[in-house]
């Protein structure tokens, strides 16, 4: 073969590999873009594990609560995990807590509900680095992270507050609580007591539990009219107890009580309407869910809460304000 045949093979040969090679980094350049969409979805599919473990599955509060937890485990690429008892049942969050901690979330939000062994229990998840935020009701002695809800001294003290100026300091009130162990039902029912014993004219006749049931609240509260024929107004520091002393009221004729409730249920604010009650306290749930899972957030990010309390605000809904001022106060 002639110098110039052979110098022509050896170009030829030189064109093809580097076509080869030009090829080769192609598809190595084309891999890798391939490749990185792959590896930002797997930090998404292990981003952090939240468990929010409710009173009740589908209580509309506890829902609310759910909502606000969800926006901002959307908002941190968090995964939040929704759990709770069909009915209200604390051995069943006891449990619910437990799987939890032997899942290994990596965080936990829950109601206290004021019980040695499930305070143990957030003291174990806290030995075992999962952090543990009590969500509407504080689980006071424990190692939880921080607590987030209403602050509920100062509810009971607004309450108090409330009744004083609808009573004129003098007159006698039946008093509901959802649940006398609760710490968030004691811190109300003590702020009121501190502010309705500033006012010897003005006494407490009784103080039930409804236990969280509408049916209770509606036959204690029937119970206490019937009982102290001299109650001039009613008070519910639970969601189901203005709705239950509203149709206990209706059993008593010719007898006119002052209903002062807790939440605004769509029945609560039914009965503002119609004056049937006064005014309700309003807790923020959703901003509970929000807040507590912010806060969560920021602990992975190395921050912790600057306060043992985080405390959610609470406003007074009557008529006038239900209304868009349109409508005055009941008389």
């Amino acid at each position: 073969m002639s110098n110039r045949n052979w110098n022509q093979t050896l170009f030829i040969v030189f064109i093809i590999f580097a076509c080869l090679l030009l090829q080769f980094l192609f598809t190595t350049l084309r891999i890798r873009e391939l490749v990185r969409p792959l590896t930002s979805n797997s930090g998404e599919n292990t981003s952090r594990h939240v468990v929010l473990i409710s009173q009740e599955l589908d209580n509309p509060y506890w829902r609310s609560i759910e909502q606000g937890a969800r926006e901002a485990s959307k908002q941190y690429g968090i995964n939040m995990e929704y759990l709770g008892p069909f009915r209200i049942n604390p051995a069943e969050q006891t449990k619910l807590l437990e799987k939890a901690i032997a899942a290994k979330a990596d965080a936990v939000l829950v109601q206290g509900i004021n019980d040695l062994n499930y305070r143990a229990l957030i003291d174990k998840a806290a030995d075992r680095g999962i952090p543990v935020i009590t969500v509407d009701t504080d689980e006071p002695g424990s190692r939880r992270l921080s607590y987030v809800g209403t602050n509920n001294w100062e509810a009971g003290t607004n309450m108090g507050e409330l009744v004083v100026q609808a009573a004129g300091k003098r007159g006698s009130i039946g008093v509901l609580v959802g649940n006398e162990q609760a710490d968030n039902q004691r811190l109300r029912l003590a702020g009121f007591q501190s502010v309705i014993n500033q006012y010897p004219e003005l006494t407490i006749a009784d103080v039930r539990s409804s236990n969280i049931s509408r049916l209770q609240a509606a036959r204690q509260a029937e119970e206490i009219l019937s009982s102290h024929p001299q109650v001039g107004f009613m008070v519910g520091f639970s969601a189901l107890d203005g709705v239950g002393i509203m149709e206990a009221v209706s059993h008593v004729k010719q007898r006119e009580v002052s209903i002062f409730a807790f939440d605004d249920l769509a029945e609560t604010k039914e009965g503002i309407r119609h004056c049937s009650i006064a005014s309700t306290l309003v807790q923020q749930p959703y901003q509970m869910g929000y807040d507590a899972v912010s806060l969560i957030h920021g602990y992975f990010q190395g921050k912790n809460p600057e306060t043992a309390q985080h405390f959610t605000p609470t406003s007074v809904l009557n008529r006038q304000k239900l209304t868009n001022g349109t409508g005055s106060n009941c008389q």
